[in-house]
């Protein structure tokens, strides 16, 4: 065992799990981390999903990169999502690259890493392994539901999937389905992926390909006012234009830090596969058309969230599942939040999120203790 997989906690599912593609996981890892204390009740547990990029090490600082987790502004002793009250959970997706069962594991059949050999998965497949790791946990109904981006898909293909397992669900800056525009700009990321030369050789990796997929995507979690604002068309040195193709602009040198520092710490093969899977993604379609019987049966209290600036995930696109909500009846409330900083606005210091986040929480929190007390 390497000093990395002594830092991951992992749970061996010993159960089989039928994939959508068809194909059958059983006795598979899913690598998963807790934050603070579950109550004797067990009823304080709040399960975080993470998007695309992220892992199970949710705040702190994460062991394996060395940085601080993907949402230290949100969770931790006092903050909105507070361990000092909440038990939260973060598992690393299925097709991850942070100890849980993806294409950097070992084929057990070959005895050589899976690749593109592993079975193509979906947001699903994702959230029912999750679901095995709250079994091992004893925990019978959740606090909560979290989480952004992809994260958010993951919320609502829980409620949907487990009507009855979580008092309440705060999906953030996602949709229901990905639109072509969102389709395409992950089809870009893996097509730079898989351009690089070293894309399947042995003992190599696409450096260059995912640098540029990474550089392409984080654009895309920015607003132009924000680039702008930060920006401009400053240069990196205060002189004048090198002509020549070197990082002239900041924002040039900025995109290309980004780049050269994700690959340090994730899988090319893993990013092929999990923006597969969020392409995939199509609640609508699991309910031949109608979005609103995904909902039908859920007792879930919503609390949805978008971002004016996110061009990604556009208020348009949470408010079709808000839409949804109310078609069945379910309690949902909605918000807008007004932030320049794009759609990593949710992982970021944004107060007003961050307050709504603190009060639904405590107000579900109370309500169930208060229930208890009756």
């Amino acid at each position: 065992m390497n000093s990395e997989s002594k830092n991951i906690k992992k749970l061996i599912i010993d159960q089989s799990l039928e994939l959508d593609c068809g194909k059958i996981i059983k006795n598979f890892p899913l690598a998963y981390e807790t934050y603070g204390t579950l109550n004797k009740s067990k009823s304080n547990a709040i399960l975080a999903f993470h998007a695309l990029t992220g892992d199970q090490f949710v705040t702190n600082i994460n062991p394996i990169t060395k940085r601080e987790g993907w949402w230290t502004t949100a969770v931790g002793p006092g903050k909105a999502i507070d361990t000092n009250k909440y038990f939260v959970i973060c598992a690393n997706v299925l097709g991850g690259c942070m100890g849980s069962y993806g294409p950097k594991e070992i084929n057990p059949e070959t005895n050589k890493l899976f690749g593109t050999t592993f079975p193509v998965i979906t947001i699903r497949d994702m959230v029912k392994a999750q679901k095995y790791l709250l079994d091992h946990l004893g925990i019978k109904k959740l606090l909560a539901t979290t989480g952004g981006s992809m994260g958010g898909m993951q919320v609502l293909q829980f409620t949907s999937l487990y009507p009855d397992k979580t008092h309440s669900a705060i999906p953030i800056a996602c949709s229901a389905s990905h639109s072509a525009q969102n389709i395409a700009l992950n089809e870009l990321g893996r097509q730079a992926i898989m351009a690089d030369p070293n894309w399947k050789k042995e003992h190599s990796s696409p450096d260059k390909g995912l640098a540029v997929a990474r550089m392409a995507a984080h654009i895309t979690y920015l607003s132009k006012k924000g680039l702008q604002e930060k920006f401009g068309r400053k240069l990196q040195d205060k002189g004048s234009l090198k002509f020549s193709f070197d990082a002239d602009f900041q924002i040039e040198s900025y995109l290309r830090y980004q780049g050269a520092t994700f690959v340090d710490r994730f899988d090319a093969n893993s990013y092929l596969y999990i923006t597969r899977a969020m392409d995939y993604f199509d609640l609508e379609k699991q309910f031949n058309g109608n979005l609103s019987l995904a909902f039908k049966n859920t007792k879930s209290k919503f609390c949805v969230i978008s971002f004016s600036s996110d061009w990604l995930y556009p208020t348009v696109e949470n408010k079709e599942i808000v839409i949804a909500l109310n078609a069945c009846g379910a309690n949902v409330g909605f918000v807008e939040i007004n932030s320049d900083k794009g759609h990593d606005s949710f992982l970021l210091d944004v107060p007003e999120f961050l307050k709504t986040i603190s009060e639904f929480l405590n107000s579900i929190y109370n309500e169930i203790n208060n229930e208890k007390r009756i």
